[in-house]
């Protein structure tokens, strides 16, 4: 059986610097019907856990450490069992959520995680946050951004620890240089494609 992938939707908040908004997110998972990995945890552990289905989960993927991606991570790392994998420039925000705690296993750029036959590459794109990662499925023709890219353009800068200088160059260095038919799997909204980003994209300036 070949890998399939589920998309989630949970609702919660957002908080940083103060300011607190009401935001739905994206959970993917990856696998077929014996394992898979998920991708980001947010807000509503028990839906993500009912979601697994019993599955053997390899590990919880954080695209980045904003709360609204963590928050569920750690309740769901214990009820299944599993290391939570975040590239570490992004600890300053994990430990906003969890203070004296620390994710098992540290992100690298090209790090391959494999599951059901399939391989996941994380590609570093800090910008939307130093530690933002995305994740490759190439078998598939599909990338995970988190809040990196999104249908419609990069993420959002404003908060703390964001640079949009660094978010450009991180998705026109190591996203647009993807297939333009590749598939962009979203932190929050709808998908859209690599080709699709190429053409927003070029209506930014330099």
């Amino acid at each position: 059986m070949g890998v399939t992938i589920e998309n989630l939707v949970t609702s919660g908040t957002f908080s940083l610097d103060g300011g607190t908004w009401d935001v739905d997110n994206n959970v993917w998972i990856v696998g077929n019907d014996d394992e898979c990995v998920i991708i980001d945890s947010p807000h509503d552990a028990a839906a993500i856990i009912s979601q697994v289905r019993g599955r053997k989960v390899l590990a919880i993927l954080l695209t980045h450490a904003h709360n609204d991606h963590i928050g569920a991570a750690r309740e769901v790392a214990e009820a299944v069992d599993a290391p939570i994998h975040l590239h570490p420039d992004d600890l300053m925000l994990w430990e906003q959520v969890y203070p004296g705690d620390r994710p098992e296993q540290d992100l690298a750029d090209g790090d391959v995680i494999e599951v059901a036959g399939a391989s996941l590459r994380a590609i570093h794109t800090p910008g939307h946050s130093p530690g933002s990662t995305c994740f490759l499925l190439e078998e598939e023709g599909t990338v995970f951004t988190g809040d990196t890219l999104f249908n419609g353009g990069p993420g959002a800068t404003g908060r703390s620890y964001s640079d949009y200088p660094t978010i450009l160059t991180s998705i026109r260095e190591r996203l647009l240089t993807l297939p333009p038919a590749t598939v962009v799997r979203t932190g929050h909204g709808d998908n859209t494609t690599i080709g699709a980003e190429q053409e927003t994209l070029a209506k930014v300036s330099q």
